[in-house]
């Protein structure tokens, strides 16, 4: 494998942090292809595509999934898309800058299936926390560690 094979995969319907992405893009010189269910403006530039899929339930998980693999650094909130693509060794970070792998990916999906009972019965719950500044700071570093740690052990492997 070499570096050529990294990209970046984003589901982007409600991704908060694409500008930070096309600033790695930019630096790194890595793809990325957002995905969604309708065309969003983006930058015309040769490294950045866009994925249009149909709008049926979970087309844009399903190709993100599909074309995730060890080379594939992936941009989700979406917990059950994330462990899709961890199964499939991908690197999967949230727009908060979390990391899900697999030491954690089992309580981040009881915990969704939890919050998503919840929701369903009696019990009231509020949405995510409005993002804050420090979620996009935190995130723009650990997309930055995390392409760096594939940039080099692509190297290592090439």
């Amino acid at each position: 494998m070499s570096a050529e094979q990294i990209e970046i995969l984003v589901d982007a319907d409600a991704c908060p942090v694409k500008d930070e992405i096309y600033g790695c893009v930019y630096r790194l010189k890595i793809p990325a292809i957002l995905v969604a269910n309708s065309y969003l403006r983006h930058p015309d530039h040769p490294l950045i595509s866009m994925q249009v899929v149909s709008d049926g339930f979970d087309a844009a998980d399903d190709w993100i999934a599909e074309r995730a693999g060890q080379g594939s650094l992936i941009v989700t909130s979406d917990i059950l898309l994330a462990e899709r693509a961890l199964r499939k060794k991908a690197t999967v970070i949230t727009p908060t800058g979390n990391v899900l792998n697999d030491g954690n990916i089992g309580n981040a999906v009881a915990s969704r299936n939890l919050l998503a009972d919840l929701r369903g019965g009696i019990e009231q719950t509020s949405g995510p926390a409005p993002f804050q500044k420090s979620s996009r700071v935190k995130f723009l570093n650990t997309l930055d560690r995390n392409l760096t740690a594939l940039i080099r052990a692509y190297r290592d492997v090439s």
